[in-house]
């Protein structure tokens, strides 16, 4: 079981940094999509099945449906309406953006190893993953131009928070957990919105033109 824990936790590191390196967005978006699926499995796999039986399969099916299949299905739908396939120019180039999510993955497992934590006995490479998606997410986010990357790095950002927050899943009630999941879906839907408007008053998903609008 504990080779399994390992496999997955690395699984979503490398797909971190291959986000950080893809210029495609559909690969992109089938690598968020795999990176949920993996998700959804993690609270499978860390339970304590005595206690948790409930709360874990409601957790792991909420995020498989929504993190796997319906967020990865209106990206593909947004990105076929806009007709856009690829990040041309993003503002910091993709090896750069590799190094940076390299250098980040390091200092995650670096910095984890002082924080106290809550429950010391949860996996070593739960808190160093977690903070590596947080920061490839936040990459995302503030160096591609294109808002469907810009989207795609919110959710790995939230990927990141979901994975720190089974740390604390002991403690946190499934409503709690729902709401972020439905908080999730809420955020997709309003940038999906964004995306349409953008794209048809401007052409383009470039959040670079928006430099354009004069008062």
């Amino acid at each position: 079981m504990a080779a399994w824990i390992d496999m997955v936790f690395i699984l979503v590191v490398v797909i971190d940094l291959f986000t950080l390196a893809s210029s495609r967005l559909n690969a992109a978006i089938r690598a968020v999509a795999l990176q949920g699926a993996l998700l959804s499995v993690l609270p499978l796999l860390l339970a304590s099945w005595e206690h948790e039986i409930g709360h874990v399969l409601v957790l792991s099916l909420g995020a498989l449906a929504i993190k796997a299949i319906l967020i990865p299905w209106l990206m593909f739908r947004a990105i076929r309406e806009a007709a856009i396939r690829r990040e041309v120019e993003p503002i910091i180039g993709f090896v750069p953006s590799m190094i940076l999510g390299g250098v980040g993955v390091a200092l995650a497992f670096a910095f984890s190893r002082g924080l106290p934590l809550p429950s010391p006995e949860r996996h070593a490479y739960l808190v160093p993953t977690a903070l590596a998606t947080v920061w490839t997410g936040l990459l995302l986010v503030v160096s591609r131009k294109k808002a469907v990357n810009q989207v795609l790095g919110f959710l790995i950002l939230e990927n990141g928070v979901f994975v720190f927050g089974l740390l604390l899943a002991e403690f946190m009630p499934v409503m709690v957990e729902a709401g972020v999941l439905l908080d999730l879906f809420a955020a997709v839907f309003v940038m999906g919105i964004v995306m349409f408007h953008i794209n048809r008053e401007f052409s383009s998903l470039d959040t670079e033109k928006l430099t354009a609008l004069k008062d």
